[in-house]
């Protein structure tokens, strides 16, 4: 093994593996930068380690947690994917496949066709809602309340 440094870098080759170089000054990053990045709580980084979908970070000589450049780019990923209102579980499977070498669009696209279905029941629930919602408008005005809200107990009997 052989260890060269300079002023800023520092590296070292494993001779014994055919020149493999290392860079043993690589960008390190603590739960509160990250936490503070995205506007998490560190919490939920802890949460994300805890289920799998982040790795365990190494630790500094005090106990903290040091994360990657590659952890920060995963915790991106995860985000994006929550943007897509992918659940943690369907991108823990993504992670997964992409970890066992594979490329996970088919997945990826099964649960976005998925997400499509609910997302157009959502919106024949909320048309439904809406036109009931706008019928109960169209009541006249009870002077003397036999209920708590006439309105209210108008909704049961028109459903």
């Amino acid at each position: 093994m052989v260890i060269i440094q300079n002023y800023r870098l520092k590296f070292f080759l494993d001779l014994s593996v055919r020149w493999k170089v290392y860079n043993l000054v690589m960008k390190r990053f603590f739960i509160g930068d990250i936490a503070k990045r995205f506007g998490l709580n560190p919490r939920t980084i802890r949460y994300y380690e805890a289920i799998g979908i982040l790795p365990k970070p190494i630790r500094s000589e005090s106990g903290y947690r040091v994360y990657s450049e590659e952890t920060v780019e995963r915790l991106e990923f995860i985000l994006r994917a929550k943007t897509l209102d992918l659940k943690l579980d369907e991108i823990k499977e993504i992670i997964q496949l992409h970890e066992k070498g594979e490329v996970p669009c088919e997945c990826t696209k099964e649960f976005i066709r998925n997400k499509i279905t609910e997302i157009d029941e959502k919106i024949t629930n909320l048309t439904e809602l809406k036109g009931k919602l706008t019928g109960l408008l169209k009541l006249k005005r009870y002077k003397v309340a036999e209920s708590i809200c006439p309105i209210i107990t108008e909704s049961e009997k028109t459903s």
